[in-house]
């Protein structure tokens, strides 16, 4: 919904419950969850905080943990500006993914299949909030599996971000033509995060004489209450 202080306050009611049941895994990824948000909200510091918490949770390695909390990580760099770190992590995060297939099946938390086309996902993002259109443009083709999955918000979220790369290659129809699409899953689902994110999309581009598809948008967000 875009309720961030109360996403907070939930995340940080699990992380209790998560140290009361003296589950580290649990912990763990309860603790990179809220990380997760706070780099997607641009708290950059207090996320890369967070995953190094996350990490001293966990008992011994684990490639599926190691790579989503790189990719967190990455995100954290890129919130505040540091490139050459995004890229480290980003590079870290796929070799943990290439070493997946010589561990057991992941256990739970870590229901959710982790590949390479999660990893560029995560470099997509980062470019959009870095400005590196080479990123954009070069994780895109990758992240297909991502686009085709069933998780309907993570899509929306994922074509606004390639949108961003359309907006900033002067493909307007693209990018506009995109984030509706975005958009209306965010409104049918009710993602204040998904909303947001359009807006800040839409904030990115500025004219006076604004072509109809962006007046389209213009309106569909102009109706977006939530």
């Amino acid at each position: 919904m875009g309720d961030l202080g109360s996403a907070r306050t939930w995340y940080g009611t699990s992380i209790t419950a998560a140290r009361r049941a003296g589950d580290h895994l649990l912990t763990a990824y309860q603790i990179g969850s809220m990380a997760q948000l706070e780099a997607h909200t641009g708290n950059g510091a207090q996320a890369l905080a967070l995953v190094t918490t996350a990490r001293r949770q966990l008992d011994s390695p684990m490639a599926v943990a190691d790579a989503w909390l790189l990719t967190i990580e990455a995100l954290a760099h890129a919130a505040i500006g540091a490139a050459a770190a995004a890229d480290r992590a980003l590079n870290a995060a796929g070799d943990a993914t290439d070493h997946l297939a010589d561990e057991a099946p992941p256990p739970w938390p870590w229901v959710f299949p982790f590949n390479q086309a999660k990893v560029a996902a995560a470099r997509l993002s980062c470019g959009v909030r870095l400005g590196l259109t080479e990123w954009i443009s070069t994780a895109q083709d990758a992240t297909d599996p991502v686009l085709t999955s069933g998780h309907e918000k993570q899509r929306a979220l994922l074509l606004l971000d390639i949108a961003h790369g359309h907006l900033a290659a002067g493909r307007l129809d693209g990018a506009f033509a995109m984030a509706r699409t975005a958009l209306e899953t965010g409104l049918r689902y009710r993602s204040g995060r998904t909303v947001e994110r359009a807006r800040t999309l839409r904030r990115a581009y500025k004219s006076r004489t604004p072509p109809r598809v962006v007046r389209e948008f213009d309106e569909l967000l102009h109706d977006a209450h939530l």
